[in-house]
This record gives C-alpha cells, structure tokens and sequence, in this order.
C-alpha cells in the first residue's frame, strides 16, 4: 500500500515537471511573438486585456467539460485577490513592459523570480534556504542569464526602457507572491474554476485601464500576421500556459515552480535555431546545462515538512 503510494505521488510530480516544462516554453515563445503584435497596432494594455478576456472566455468554456464546483463565498473573495495579484498586476506589469521595454531585457529581469520567491518562501512559510537550493537558484540564474547574453537576438535589441524594466520586475514579485500566499487556495478546487473566476475578476477590474486603448484600434486595418500572433498569446500563453502552470503549482513548493522561469530563454533560443536565426556553440550548451543542473538540485533540497521530520525524529 505504501509503495503504491509513494509511486503515485512520484507520477504526480513528474507530470508536474513536464506540465511547468510546457508552461516555461509558452512563455519563452510568448514575448518574441507578443513583442511582434505590439511593435504595430496593439498597445501593450490592450495586449494585456485581450489575454484577461480571452483567458476568461476560453477557461468558461473548458469549465462546462469539467466537473461541476461550488465555490464558497470567503474563496470567491480570496479568489478576488489572487485574480489581482496573479494576473492583474503580474500579466498588466509584464505585458506593458514588454511594449516598453527591449526582448532581452524581459527574460533578463524575469531570471529575478527564484530569487524573490526563494526569500520570500523563507520569511511568509517558513521553507529553509537549505545549501542544496541556494545552489540550485544561483546556478540556474547564472546558466540563464548566460544565455540570454550570449543570444544572437541581444546584437538585434533595442535599448531597454526603466520604466519597461521596472513594470516586468514588479509583475515578478506579485507572482511570487501570488504562488506563497495562495497555494492552500488553490490545492482545494480544479484548474478551470479556479481560472474561471480569476480572469473573470481580472477582465472586469481592468477593463477602466485598457478600454481607451481597446476601443482606438483600428481593427479593419490589423494584418492578419498580428491576429495570429495575439491569438497565440492568447490560447497558448495563457490559456495554455495557465493550465500546465496550475498543474506543476498544486503539486510542487513554490521556489521549484518559479525556477521554471529559468527555461523560458531556452524555449527562445531553440526557436531561433529552428527559424535559422541562431546558433547553438559551447557557451549556449554549458548556459543550457547549468540551468537544468540548478532545477534538478532544487527538486532535491528539504521542504520544510522534511526538515521538521528530522529534527523530530533526532528527538
């Protein structure tokens, strides 16, 4: 029986790994196409908004597939919050700053969130900076940041913009946040009633911000090239994405979920090797290995039950 167990949390937890692999990737392809659809008749909010509203009708609609949940009136509200903190603030930062900012500079800032949600795993629950994850963080931030400098797209960019800069690191630390504060929420209802509502609360509290935006494109004179690229953020960056995302955060802690964000550049350079507009050398292979080396260490470090478990045990 126990052996039955442990072989079903493990299956749990390598679905979960490949589910975050998938959403890193999504992500990784979402801001060289999004940049795209931005560079022209799409504003940066308006990007913004379309992936709220379009995540929310997409989520409504799978939800009817899936099975039927009542959500309590205290985790309507605490779902209000997370709606704010992970999607509201964290895909409105990100997005604009994207439109703000150069492509290289987003992954760059982006490498920040291991870090930020290691610190703050450590102080809101209490899960110890152990050796292993210390290591793990820095060698994944080290092979990512290796990487993102090293790409041939970096010769191509143009300067960075602060304020871009800035907007993306603030949309790393409310979904930190969002990832520590709300993982007990989450655990209890399935991806699509959890997103269902969410987008719903993000689409209606951001609609004031984006409607002079989304209301002044000229829809007509859009190319087809930027609808296909917006529906890509759209079904695959978000809906998508999200999916695999909650896959990997209700099965796995926090500092492991977010040190899939150290992926996300290699999603970007395998795409550009693919389109010819890359190469891939040594440096690119140690950047690609350090990350993989610092995400497998992490996986392995002590959570905070573990080491409880210990202390108790020597006692």
């Amino acid at each position: 029986m126990q052996r039955k167990f442990i072989k079903k949390t493990m299956n749990r937890k390598i679905y979960a790994h490949l589910a975050l692999l998938g959403a890193a990737t999504a992500w990784g392809l979402m801001s060289p196409i999004g940049k795209i659809a931005m560079e022209d008749a799409i504003s940066g909010i308006s990007m913004a908004y379309f992936r709220m509203l379009g995540g929310a009708v997409c989520f409504w609609l799978a939800s009817f597939l899936a099975p039927r949940e009542h959500v309590n009136a205290r985790d309507l509200k605490l779902l209000f919050f997370a709606s704010m903190l992970g999607i509201v603030c964290n895909q409105g930062c990100f997005t604009f700053g994207i439109s703000l900012t150069s492509p290289i500079n987003a992954p760059i800032v982006a490498t920040t969130a291991p870090i930020i949600t290691m610190i703050v795993a450590a102080i809101i629950l209490k899960e110890p900076i152990t050796g292993k994850k210390f290591t793990g963080v820095i060698l994944g931030s080290i092979g990512a940041l290796t990487l993102i400098l090293s790409s041939s797209v970096a010769a191509n960019s143009k300067e960075g913009n602060i304020v871009g800069d800035l907007l993306c690191l603030v949309s790393q630390f409310c979904f930190c946040f969002y990832l520590i504060i709300f993982k007990g929420l989450i655990s209890r209802y399935n991806i699509f009633t959890l997103m269902k509502w969410m987008f719903t609360y993000a689409a209606i509290c951001f609609l004031p911000f984006a409607l002079s935006d989304v209301t002044s494109i000229p829809y007509a004179e859009v190319d087809t090239k930027i609808w296909l690229c917006v529906a890509y953020v759209v079904f695959g960056g978000t809906f998508l994405a999200y999916i695999l995302m909650m896959i990997g955060q209700k099965n796995l802690r926090p500092t492991v979920v977010s040190m899939y964000n150290y992926m996300q550049p290699i999603a970007g350079t395998a795409v550009s090797m693919a389109l010819g507009m890359g190469t891939f050398g040594i440096v690119k292979g140690i950047a690609v290995a350090l990350v993989f080396i610092g995400v497998y260490i992490v996986t392995q470090s002590k959570s905070r039950e573990q080491v409880l478990a210990e202390k108790q045990n020597k006692k």
